[in-house]
């Protein structure tokens, strides 16, 4: 999420210029990422 939420404010000042709208983008790509690595650890078995 952290990475996620620093993309997104680099984002959001780049294309939008708004702060405020990068944020909660970041948010929701860091949650998607996690949770796309948590499920490929779940299938090879991995401790999470």
């Amino acid at each position: 999420m952290p990475l996620g939420t620093s993309l997104g404010v680099v984002f959001g000042l780049l294309l939008f210029d708004n702060l405020a709208l990068g944020i909660p983008i970041g948010v929701g790509l860091g949650l998607a990422i996690g949770s796309l690595l948590d499920e490929d650890a779940k299938k090879k078995g991995l401790t999470i």
